[in-house]
């Protein structure tokens, strides 16, 4: 590239969701990009009108916003290289597809589908494979095999325009992660660059937008290595200077073996998508990680360490200190499997790293859903005792509920092994003497209660775990005598009667 500035883009279909896949290269381009003071592209390739789905572009940009990759440069951005919509820049693409026609790097082809179609069983009968290429296409209905009134009269009518692949050349290509890369042109075909709806395909669009947004690195999944030799044809047919290249390695399902897909997410129980996805035509819904409940940057930590790693043990980062450590020389050419579980560890190592006030305030919408208001200061406290303990915000509620509302249930198994012999007796004494305990402190309590034990020469642990079992619940959560001391004397006392006349 002449211009040594480094402007990288993401260009994304809006053909549905995005994957996670697809945020992943997002999320390396962007880091890329920022490493490098450079800029990040969001560019919309709608070139297939067949296949866009309604609401798929605003998704995207919705979703990049919510895990913090922004883009410099996007739709509606009126300043730059625009437009960033490859829809409204069709009228550029034909330009070069006519160049690639006059220079003899391209021509039309005049195929109907059914000919195609028909020419391809032809050669399945004789277990060949049917390639649009050097030594076929003199057999089919294009501008290299008729003649020029032919031509002319079939430019009337539906056409396409085909690349003309060079026969038996080598394409080499040094790859930013996967080394040196050699391709031979027997093996590929002459691919479609203009359709007949009047849109390009997405070689040339791509090559076309790359080169006049001056991007200086394509940064993509590894999917388009196979169409790697076309787009530097392409560059050497228009006489352009080619980016750098570097093809991403692919995300893995959880059993190593194959592309991660929504399918293995329904089949498992865990999302492929950042955010919730309705189907517009089905109205079916996909789970999303923000909907789950994941911090967007425990997402993109998950994602940044799918197939990259800073070369230490370190595997928590912030997005500020992912960038500072990034590069694409570490970045793995093989694929990296998914795991749903660490991806919950990473969120719970994230929730451990904001403040108990932090906490609170997200958790306080936990507890307006369901109509409590508290104490900002208690609630901070009832966080700090219980966060080791979740790997998400709304899994407070189902660790801490007993602070903020009495149970009205009991673990039937915690009954049967706690609330027996000469202890719902005791727990009735109890009720009525927790009332001389006088300073209402976690440690008072505790003595009070120890020597009540001993005087009736009970076991300690028997008698404490179905105290646990009437002021929470069950057979968990945080220190008891804490848990009783922030309830406070009243509600204690009230707990442990309900239990005594629901238990018996």
């Amino acid at each position: 590239m002449s211009d040594s500035k480094v402007r990288v883009r993401f260009a994304p279909s809006p053909t549905g969701p995005l994957h996670m896949g697809g945020v992943r290269t997002a999320l390396f381009n962007y880091l890329f990009a920022k490493k490098n003071n450079g800029t990040f592209i969001l560019r919309i390739e709608d070139t297939d009108q067949t296949r866009y789905v309604p609401g798929a572009e605003k998704y995207i940009i919705e979703a990049l916003e919510w895990c913090g990759l922004n883009p410099d440069e996007k739709p509606g951005y009126s300043c730059g290289f625009g437009p960033y919509r490859q829809s409204e820049r069709k009228d550029i693409y034909k330009t070069f597809a006519q160049k690639l026609i006059s220079t003899g790097h391209a021509y039309y082809a005049f195929d109907t589908p059914e000919e195609l179609d028909s020419k391809r069983k032809e050669l399945e009968k004789d277990k060949k494979v049917f390639t649009y290429n050097a030594h076929t296409r003199s057999q089919m209905r294009n501008s290299l095999s008729l003649s020029e009134d032919e031509v002319t009269e079939l430019l009337k009518g539906d056409y396409v325009i085909r690349f003309k692949m060079p026969d038996n050349e080598t394409v080499e290509e040094e790859d930013i992660i996967r080394g040196k890369v050699s391709f031979n042109t027997r093996e590929l075909d002459d691919k479609i660059l203009f359709k007949s709806d009047g849109m390009p395909t997405y070689h040339l669009a791509n090559v076309v937008d790359d080169h006049f947004m001056k991007i200086s690195h394509v940064i993509r999944g590894e999917e388009w290595l196979p169409s790697l030799p076309l787009h530097i044809l392409l560059y050497k047919s228009f006489g352009w200077n080619t980016p750098k290249f570097a093809h991403l390695p692919l995300i893995l399902k959880p059993t190593g073996k194959g592309k991660l897909s929504k399918r293995d997410g329904d089949k498992a129980g865990f999302p492929v998508f950042p955010l919730q996805w309705k189907d517009p035509e089905s109205g079916d819904i996909s789970s999303g990680y923000r909907e789950e409940g994941y911090f967007p940057e425990a997402f993109v930590n998950m994602l940044a360490m799918l197939g990259w790693n800073p070369g230490t043990e370190q595997e928590i980062f912030s997005m500020d200190e992912l960038i500072e450590l990034f590069s694409l020389e570490r970045v793995n050419k093989s694929g990296a499997r998914f795991d749903p579980e660490k991806t919950k560890w990473f969120n719970q190592q994230h929730l451990l790293r904001k403040t108990d006030r932090q906490l609170s305030v997200l958790f306080s919408k936990e507890l307006d859903k369901r109509g409590i208001k508290a104490d900002e200061n208690f609630t901070e406290k009832v966080v700090s005792l219980v966060k080791e303990r979740v790997s998400f915000v709304h899994e407070i509620w189902d660790q801490a509920s007993f602070f903020f509302i009495a149970p009205v249930e009991y673990d039937p198994k915690v009954v049967k092994k706690r609330w027996k012999g000469d202890v719902p007796a005791f727990m009735k004494e109890l009720a009525e003497k927790l009332n001389e305990v006088n300073e209402w402190k976690a440690d008072k309590i505790k003595s009070y209660i120890a020597a009540l034990i001993e005087e009736k020469g009970l076991g300690f642990g028997l008698v404490m775990n179905a105290l646990r079992l009437a002021l929470v619940g069950g057979g968990f959560g945080p220190d008891l005598m804490t848990i009783a001391e922030m309830i406070g004397k009243e509600e204690t006392i009230q707990r442990i009667k309900n239990a005594v006349e629901k238990l018996g």
